[in-house]
C-alpha cells in the first residue's frame, strides 16, 4: 500500500481503511463466524475498530473481546450518547446526561475487557440523521465534555471524538482535545465540507459515516452515479470501492469504517485504499452534485 494508506488517528498513525464492527450483530447466531472475520481483519491489515456497546446489545464488543489479542496493537474507538434498547422498534436510546455518558463508558470496559479505551466518540442528538433529543435528553456541550475529559483524565479513555456535530459545536469543543469527527458523509451527500475544512485545519481525523449513501430511503447512492460507474469499469473495480477511494483522495485526514459480514466485500474494501485516480476521472467525480442529506431525509 502507498504510504498515504497511512494516517494519523487519536494520537496514533493507522492504516486508513479500518472496520465499523455494527454489522457483526448480523452474526449474532454464528459468533464463531465474526470471530474470525475480524481475525481476517487483522491479517489484512486493519488496525482500527468501530464499535458501539448499543450494537447488538453488547453482543459485537463481546465478539471484539473474543477476537482481539493483547499483540494486536489495534486501535478501539467506541462510542456513548446511546445506550441499547432490545425490543424496542429501534434498539437504542439515547443517554445523552452526563452520568448516562460515564455509565456507558464502564459499561464498554467491561464488555470490551479494557482498562482503558484508546477513542470515545461522543454522540450528539442535535441535528439528524438517527434520534434526535428532547426532554432530560438535552443536555448543554460543555457539561458533555466536563465529564468526557475527566474520564480521559482518569485513564479510562484515551481520546475524545465527537459523531453527528455541527461546526458550531465543533468549534466550540476544539479546546478540550477532539481527536477525530464523525458525520454522515459520501460522495453524494457533502453537507458538511466546511466541517471537513476545519478538521484538516485543525488536525482532526474525519471519520464518515454512511460513506457510500443510501442509509435510509430517500438519500442518493455513491453506487448509482453514472461517473462512479465509469470510472469503475475504466478501472475494474467496484462502484463501492471507487466511492470508498474517492473519499481517501478528498481529504488526507479521512479513515473510513466500512462494515461487513463477508469476507470477500472485506478484502474488497481494504483494496480501496490502493486505487488512484487520474486528473480526469478525479475531476468526473468531483463534479457530481452533492445533495442535501436533510433535504433527502425530508
Amino acid at each position: 500500500m502507498p504510504s498515504t494508506a497511512r494516517a494519523a488517528l487519536a494520537g496514533r498513525t493507522v492504516f486508513r481503511v479500518g472496520f465499523g464492527a455494527m454489522q457483526l450483530e448480523r452474526l449474532h447466531d454464528d459468533r464463531a463466524a465474526a470471530v474470525a472475520l475480524l481475525r481476517r481483519a487483522v491479517e489484512l491489515g486493519v488496525d482500527h475498530v468501530d464499535t458501539a456497546q448499543f450494537y447488538g446489545d453488547g453482543f459485537v464488543n463481546g465478539v471484539l473481546r473474543d477476537a482481539l489479542r493483547a499483540g494486536d496493537d489495534f486501535l478501539v474507538a467506541s462510542k456513548v450518547g446511546a445506550d441499547p434498547d432490545p425490543g424496542a422498534p429501534t434498539p437504542l436510546r439515547l443517554a445523552q446526561r452526563p452520568e448516562q455518558l460515564r455509565a456507558s463508558v464502564e459499561d464498554n470496559l467491561r464488555a470490551l475487557g479494557l482498562d482503558r479505551i484508546p477513542l470515545v466518540n461522543l454522540r450528539r442528538a442535535d441535528r439528524g440523521p438517527g434520534l434526535l433529543a428532547e426532554g432530560d435528553q438535552l443536555v448543554d456541550l460543555d457539561d458533555q465534555l466536563a465529564v468526557m475529559t475527566a474520564l480521559r483524565d482518569e485513564g479510562k479513555i484515551g481520546a475524545i471524538g465527537l459523531s453527528s456535530v455541527t461546526l458550531d459545536v465543533l468549534r466550540r469543543a476544539l479546546p478540550a482535545g477532539i481527536a477525530c469527527v464523525q458525520n454522515a458523509y459520501s460522495l453524494v451527500s457533502r453537507d458538511d465540507e466546511d466541517i471537513l475544512a476545519l478538521c484538516v485545519a485543525e488536525d482532526v481525523a474525519w471519520v464518515p459515516f454512511f460513506p457510500l449513501g443510501g442509509a435510509f430511503p430517500g438519500l442518493p447512492k455513491v453506487t448509482g452515479e453514472p461517473a462512479v460507474q465509469a470510472a469503475a469499469r475504466a478501472l475494474g473495480r467496484s462502484p463501492e470501492q471507487i466511492g470508498l477511494a474517492w473519499l481517501l483522495h478528498h481529504a488526507p485526514n479521512v479513515h473510513l469504517i466500512p462494515g461487513t459480514t463477508s469476507e470477500p466485500h472485506l478484502a474488497a474494501n481494504i483494496a480501496a485504499a490502493g486505487i488512484t485516480f487520474d486528473d480526469e476521472t478525479l475531476a468526473a467525480l468531483d463534479a457530481i452534485p452533492t445533495r442535501s442529506m436533510d433535504v433527502a431525509l425530508g
